[in-house]
């Protein structure tokens, strides 16, 4: 557990891969408990590269650091009774239930809500409609495939490594249950929640004025390769290797020209055009290609440990380019960062492991929590909140519908 600001709910989790986990796992960072209803033996992403030399998924234990783990026999109707009583449990600070599995199945609404009539689920899919998609699929169903990577590719797409929707799913679905639990508290009534994974990559494609571009021009975005759409950015060579450097504000941008001792020459510039790059960030980018010759020779004749400090007392926006590797040698992202602990997880490797990224002043950030055993918490969480007898369980065991560490 991390921040205690949510130590009076109650989340039952039942969920796999990337987005579902991750609600659950920013809800437990705010102080909530967290119970994962897991298959005897780990469901579909228990075994996810990347892994331990052991062969224990890290990819599983860093998205279920700090959570319980119920192991149950899930195929058979049994072990399924067990699950929805587990997700209905009774108690004030219960009644949240988030999952991906699917509408219509053991865990639908309706069946839950039998058992508790406030209960609140979420269930995050992947189209509206129920159809399976994943952050790779929904992204070549929407264009961005089409408009990532160098112009010189045509038309082959260049999918995204970083799974965007599916961690900004996840972060919507943990608001979304507040909002819930919220609007619960008022009238006492429950809540069915379906987030498809598509929905909230076209709202993102919305809200960034994407939609509204393709719409009122009739054309597609073309790709830039390295440069940032609207403004100047890009990456540029340096004497000893590469940085990104991007000038979105008027700040940014004359810091930039000062610290390479280009002014002059740009002043030139604006005047042959008639134009202000200083004013506006849309008329650099139209310029771009009059600008770069200017600054890549003084770039190219200077190293980052001269162009660092220049660039940091003058304001301009840069970063290196860097392996994630090299990255976590510098101790302002690892070793100096408190939203970073070194914890020895289940796999028997210490690493650092992340907190919350959120930072409450005079609050104490806690442990990131280290990951739980599959079906660690199997029989204390039947006692709590079943209210089963050591007996009961113990014939559960025998009768291999539960599993313990």
């Amino acid at each position: 557990m991390t921040y205690n600001l949510l130590s009076d709910l109650r989340v039952v989790e039942a969920a796999s891969f990337i987005a579902a986990p991750t609600c659950g796992l920013h809800l437990m960072q705010m102080g909530a408990e967290v119970i994962r209803i897991d298959q005897i033996g780990g469901g579909p992403d228990f075994n996810r590269w990347p892994k331990a030399p052991n062969g224990l998924s890290l990819y599983w234990e860093s998205l279920n650091k700090g959570k319980k783990s119920v192991a149950l026999d899930l195929g058979r109707p049994e072990g399924r009774e067990l699950a929805q009583r587990l997700a209905a449990a009774p108690g004030e600070s219960g009644g949240l239930f988030v999952t991906n599995f699917p509408v219509g199945g053991f865990f639908s609404h309706d069946k839950l809500a039998a058992l508790r009539p406030d209960l609140i689920s979420l269930r995050v899919m992947g189209w509206e409609d129920g159809r399976p998609g994943l952050d790779y699929t929904v992204n070549a169903a929407l264009g961005v495939p089409m408009v990532t990577g160098p112009a010189s590719l045509g038309d082959a797409p260049v999918n995204h490594v970083l799974p965007a929707w599916d961690l900004l799913t996840g972060a919507y679905a943990a608001f979304a249950l507040l909002a819930a639990e919220r609007r619960r508290r008022v009238d006492g009534k429950g809540q069915e929640i379906r987030l498809p994974l598509a929905d909230v990559a076209i709202m993102s494609l919305g809200h960034m004025g994407n939609i509204a571009e393709a719409t009122t021009t009739g054309a597609d975005r073309p790709r830039l390769g390295n440069d940032v759409f609207g403004a100047f950015g890009r990456d540029f060579k340096v004497k000893d290797g590469r940085m990104m450097i991007v000038a979105i504000s008027g700040r940014q941008w004359t810091g930039l020209l000062e610290a390479l001792g280009v002014t002059e020459a740009v002043t030139a510039l604006e005047t042959e055009l008639g134009v202000s790059f200083a004013k506006d960030e849309g008329v650099r980018f139209t310029w771009r290609d009059r600008l770069y010759p200017i600054l890549e020779p003084v770039l190219a004749g200077r190293t980052e440990a001269e162009l660092a400090p220049v660039f940091d007392r003058l304001g301009v926006c840069w970063g290196p380019y860097r392996t994630l590797t090299e990255a976590l040698k510098d101790p302002q992202i690892a070793a100096g960062n408190p939203l970073l602990q070194t914890i020895e997880q289940p796999s028997g490797q210490a690493y650092p492991s992340a907190g919350p990224a959120l930072n409450f002043a005079g609050l104490d950030r806690g442990s990131p929590g280290r990951a739980p055993t599959l079906g660690q918490h199997t029989d204390e969480v039947l006692a709590e909140l079943l209210g089963m007898g050591s007996g009961e369980i113990g014939r559960l065991h025998d009768q291999k519908l539960v599993a313990g560490r």
